[in-house]
């Protein structure tokens, strides 16, 4: 999974400055202490939000079951079950790929601030607009709610994010220059 660029390259002894990365700071150049606190610190973090949206989830699905007749109530019932037990699965899956794609060609720290930065303009037009569509995904909730534990799961396990990949490419890079720029002096 790691790359050329992974923790496991070896550390250049040009000074450089480590640029600081959205979450993790410049902690991911030595990933020490600090590094996995913070990354126990987000995986926390997510599983209260995403416990709390399962808590949602079911407590939608039950409103929305209370219509259904008794008959097809068990069966849908039933068919949230098993949609259940394949979503996380699913979920994995979905993440790991877009994982591995990311790890390819991993962004630079300034191409991953400007990515977050439109992701968090974004964020607040589509909360808005996902009250509605909880509403009318409410027979499918729980599944949604399991394919986002695994989807989430998958994320929290990777070995590095693609942003500390390019984070550390980049500074790579910049070391490159500033030897090339010695020699020629």
């Amino acid at each position: 999974m790691g790359s050329r660029a992974s923790s496991d390259a070896p550390a250049s002894r040009t000074p450089a400055k480590i640029p600081a990365l959205p979450g993790l700071g410049t902690t991911w150049y030595e990933r020490g202490a600090r590094y996995w606190l913070r990354r126990v610190r987000t995986a926390v973090l997510l599983l209260i939000v995403m416990a709390f949206l399962c808590f949602a989830a079911i407590s939608l699905y039950r409103g929305f079951r209370t219509v259904l007749p008794p008959s097809v109530r068990t069966v849908w019932d039933w068919a949230q079950v098993i949609a259940s037990c394949g979503a996380p699965i699913w979920g994995w899956v979905v993440q790991r790929r877009s994982h591995h794609r990311d790890l390819e060609d991993p962004p630079a720290p300034d191409e991953f601030r400007s990515r977050k930065r439109d992701e968090t303009r974004r964020s607040t037009g589509l909360a808005l607009a996902g009250r509605v569509g909880v509403l009318l995904a409410a027979p499918v909730l729980p599944a949604l709610a399991a394919w986002g534990v695994g989807w989430c799961a998958a994320m929290l396990t990777v070995r590095e994010y693609p942003s500390e990949v390019g984070a550390r490419r980049a500074l790579e890079h910049s070391r490159s220059l500033a030897a090339g720029q010695k020699r020629l002096r």
